[in-house]
């Protein structure tokens, strides 16, 4: 079993009934079908060069841009959208249908439920990037050392503010 996977599935070891949404270094078909025996589903980016994926999601000759192109198995949906010439591949087991929302962008359902959960890695990622204590070092340990601090004061300003929520409250 590989790294990624076998982290995720550590991590979820107790938790049931709750959707996970992961990046492409962890997403994978057989993670999915995993979660899915714990009854756990997943929404998550997956790289062009996965062997699971179907050859029709990756060629992007003829195809308009904003399409999208979904695949099925039984319990799992993949599509590919392609914005702007770039083709974006997702895979679910939590979507079912092929929804695409209304608007100018015409968006995946899929797409858009994993826009709105990402967050929660991504706000952590760049308030990190903007107030680190990180300093060029080619030494490991000291890199790491520095890494642990960032999340270490995150961690602290997420507990400072959950204690006292009247504090920043106009910005």
């Amino acid at each position: 079993m590989d790294q990624a996977r076998r982290v995720v599935l550590e991590l979820l070891e107790d938790m049931t009934g709750i959707t996970v949404t992961c990046d492409n270094f962890f997403t994978s078909y057989q993670l999915g079908q995993e979660l899915l025996r714990t009854k756990v589903t997943m929404v998550g980016t997956i790289r062009k060069n996965k062997a699971e994926l179907p050859p029709q999601l990756l060629n992007l000759k003829g195809r308009d841009v904003l399409s999208s192109v979904f695949a099925f198995t039984s319990n799992t949906t993949a599509v590919s959208y392609m914005p702007k010439g770039k083709n974006v591949l997702l895979i679910s087991t939590k979507h079912r249908q092929p929804a695409v929302e209304e608007g100018p962008k015409k968006k995946p359902k899929m797409i858009t439920d994993y826009n709105h959960c990402k967050g929660a890695v991504d706000t952590p990622d760049q308030l990190i990037h903007n107030f680190s204590c990180q300093r060029r070092s080619r030494r490991w340990p000291r890199t790491l050392f520095f890494n642990m601090l960032d999340i270490s004061a995150y961690n602290a300003y997420i507990i400072f503010t959950h204690v006292d929520s009247s504090w920043n409250e106009g910005k």
